[in-house]
């Protein structure tokens, strides 16, 4: 049984309102630029739109360029197979430069990488694709 959220009243629903707009503002920009992770912030958008205003939510979950990957993660769990490619290319990236660049701390170092390996290891167990039962 699945229930739908509840629309938040008064000035908490302009807050995320707003946290939506920009979310979807960065998360189309970061479908263009390489590095920000355009996907994860439509997703908070989405959220936000859920909780706020139904209309923007399902202008953004019904959306020709970005409600496909929207809905097959709301409803599948799917990261699809180059975003998987990105998030762990982006996370080596960022502890190769931890390990490399910024080194401070090594204990701060290794709980980063411990916690970014979870994170690597969390995306790659995702499905990729959406897996359709067989009719028979």
């Amino acid at each position: 049984m699945s229930r739908e959220p509840k629309t938040i009243c008064g000035p908490f629903r302009y807050v995320l309102l707003a946290v939506g707009v920009v979310c979807t503002a960065v998360g189309i920009a970061g479908i263009i630029l390489p590095g920000l992770p355009g996907t994860l912030f439509l997703l908070i958008a989405l959220w936000a739109f859920s909780r706020s205003s139904e209309r923007f939510h399902l202008w953004l979950y019904n959306h020709p360029r970005f409600g496909q990957g929207l809905r097959e993660w709301h409803e599948y769990g799917v990261i699809p197979p180059r975003a998987k490619i990105a998030a762990v290319t982006m996370i080596a990236v960022t502890l190769g430069l931890l390990w490399g660049v910024v080194l401070e701390d090594w204990r701060m170092a290794a709980a980063t990488s411990a916690l970014l390996t979870l994170v690597a290891a969390w995306i790659v167990t995702r499905p990729g694709t959406v897996k359709l039962e067989d009719p028979a």
